[in-house]
């Protein structure tokens, strides 16, 4: 099965094709985990226009994609990808984690759901910059 998996990425078609599907099955994935780790609920939250919400969604879904694009640009196999895009999840949990143990005054959780667009766009700026440092990392 293996082998008939790589035969059809070898095609550039097939190749797109494969990084697509890794790259939105890695999304849903990673998303429903930081879903689960949030004491609010992501799309319920943006549904009431929750702007603090959506930019730290949004900022989970731009980490996560420019992982698996430093993943996929450095031409490794889709299994490569595949470990990778699981490495800077890892890392990217890690650090909404470590942005709530910093900042000990307040609770990111509690103040994204309240919309307070500042913790958003700082938790949303932290998932993109990071997201950079470990694509860099990636070879």
């Amino acid at each position: 099965m293996e082998n008939a998996v790589d035969s059809l990425l070898e095609h550039p078609l097939g190749a797109m094709l494969g990084n697509f599907t890794v790259a939105i099955l890695g999304l849903v994935l990673f998303l429903a985990v930081f879903e689960m780790v949030t004491k609010y609920n992501c799309w319920d939250e943006i549904r009431k226009g929750n702007v603090a919400v959506a930019m730290a969604t949004g900022g989970k879904i731009f980490g996560i994609c420019n992982v698996l694009r430093f993943s996929i640009q450095a031409k490794v196999s889709i299994y490569e990808t595949m470990k990778w895009s699981v490495v800077g999840f890892v890392l990217l949990l890690a650090a909404y984690f470590m942005f709530e143990f910093l900042t000990p005054v307040f609770s990111i959780d509690d103040e994204i759901a309240a919309d307070n667009r500042a913790v958003g766009l700082t938790a949303m700026l932290i998932s993109v910059s990071l997201s950079y440092v470990i694509g860099a990392s990636i070879f």
